[in-house]
C-alpha cells in the first residue's frame, strides 16, 4: 500500500513537469512557417497585376490602405541586390479601435500586413500572419470575435484576389 501511494505522489509531482516539458517541446518545435499564410501567385498573374488586384478588392471590401513600404527599393537604393519585397498595410479603424481597447497586445498586430515576395527562384508570393493562431489564443468576447473572423477573412479575400489577378 506504501508503494502505491508513493508512486501515486512521484506521479501527482511528476506531471506538471510532463505537462510543461511536453507544452515546451510543441511551442519549440513549431517554425515562423507555422505562423503564416503564403499564396503563390498565379503563372500568369504579375507581381504588379497582384498589386493592382490587392489594392482594387481592399478598396471594394473598405479596407484602407494605410502604408506602402517598397523595403526592396530602399534596399536597392543602399547598394544592396534583393529580389522584390513590397509591404502593404490594411486597416479598418474602427475594428482597431475596439480590439485595443479590449486588449492593448493587440496593437502589436495592426495595421495587417501582407508581403509581396520574391522567393530565391524568382517565384512570387503573397505573405500575411496566420490569424487564425492569434483568433485562437485570444479570449475575445464574441462580439470582437466576429469582428477577427471578418478582419480574417477580408486579409484572406485580398490575398486571393491578388494572388489569382482577380480584379
Amino acid at each position: 500500500m506504501k508503494t502505491n501511494r508513493t508512486q501515486w505522489l512521484t506521479l501527482l509531482i511528476a506531471l506538471p513537469m510532463l505537462l510543461l516539458t511536453t507544452a515546451a517541446t510543441r511551442a519549440e518545435g513549431m517554425s515562423i512557417a507555422d505562423t503564416v499564410v503564403k499564396m503563390p501567385l498565379a503563372e500568369d498573374v504579375s507581381p504588379d497585376d497582384a498589386v493592382e488586384s490587392m489594392l482594387l478588392r481592399a478598396n471594394v471590401l473598405n479596407f484602407k490602405l494605410v502604408a506602402r513600404l517598397p523595403l526592396s527599393k530602399e534596399l536597392e537604393a543602399m547598394g544592396v541586390e534583393t529580389k522584390r519585397i513590397e509591404i502593404f498595410q490594411f486597416c479598418d479603424a474602427r475594428i482597431a479601435a475596439q480590439m485595443i481597447a479590449e486588449n492593448i497586445d493587440f496593437s502589436a498586430y495592426l495595421p495587417c500586413r501582407i508581403t509581396l515576395i520574391e522567393d530565391q527562384a524568382g517565384k512570387p508570393w503573397l505573405v500575411t500572419l496566420d490569424m487564425d493562431k492569434v483568433i485562437g489564443m485570444s479570449d475575445l468576447p464574441p462580439s470582437l470575435k466576429e469582428l477577427a473572423v471578418k478582419v480574417r477573412d477580408t486579409m484572406m479575400e485580398i490575398m486571393t484576389a491578388g494572388a489569382t489577378g482577380d480584379l
